[in-house]
């Protein structure tokens, strides 16, 4: 079965002082780590990265900017059904995920009747920035987003056509109101583990740096280690 995974990129973290080795390194050591573990046919996995510029010079993002969103990719995540045509499956993470396991184990969690399979986490962030100094947004099902499994084929990924993505509300796309609750399937949360929030002495499935990724001096969090052995072995 062929795997679509589009990863977000935020070209403000392009440039790293302390890792200057890569061009934007949480995306690059995100899709890194998905390859390193994958032990599927190569040619069946296909990795993308959604780049805001990419959308709206090819005219599918005209959203105003939201001075609250926290990357470039807070929104044009919910293009994924519309990039993978509406046909089949694709998963979405966000760049600063690090994944320790074959990204085909998400596929054991897979049911055609939801539209979408995410982690429902259940937690509410106390610290009012991130360690990149970005703040911390609170809102309802926080973080389910981070990692979805679209099943692009249901009907009611429909609802993130072109002009919904980019004229409804936050609340609409991120509590995943374009859906019905019935159609929301789950994954474990190993799968989008926490760091900061979830207890730093397991060794998850997948890390979601969700202060913000290693790159920076004042960055002091769990799994700091994880991150910089991929780092290493992409320089």
């Amino acid at each position: 079965m062929k795997i679509n995974v589009y990863i977000g990129y935020d070209k403000r973290q392009d440039k790293s002082d302390k890792f200057s080795d890569l061009i934007n390194p949480p995306y690059q050591i995100a899709k890194h780590s998905i390859l390193k573990n994958y032990k599927g046919d190569e040619n069946d996995l296909v990795i993308q990265p959604i780049k805001l510029q990419d959308m709206i010079d090819n005219g599918l993002y005209w959203r105003k900017e939201d001075k609250l969103a926290s990357t470039e990719f807070t929104y044009s995540r919910f293009l994924t059904p519309h990039l993978n045509n509406y046909d089949g499956i694709a998963i979405f993470c966000d760049s600063d995920f690090l994944w320790q396991c074959d990204i085909k184990e998400l596929l054991e969690y897979y049911d055609e009747k939801y539209s979408v399979i995410c982690v429902k986490h259940n937690y509410y962030p106390t610290q009012e920035t991130k360690m990149d100094g970005k703040i911390q947004t609170i809102y309802p099902r926080k973080n389910w987003s981070s990692l979805m499994m679209f099943n692009c084929s249901h009907i009611d990924c429909q609802n993130l056509s072109l002009e919904n993505v980019n004229t409804k509300s936050p609340k609409y796309l991120h509590r995943m109101n374009w859906t019905s609750d019935k159609n929301i399937g789950e994954i474990p949360p190993t799968y989008n583990w926490l760091e900061g929030w979830y207890d730093g002495s397991i060794n998850p499935k997948v890390i979601h740096y969700t202060r913000g990724a290693p790159i920076h001096e004042s960055w002091d969090g769990d799994y700091r280690i994880n991150w910089i052995q991929h780092y290493e072995e992409l320089i």
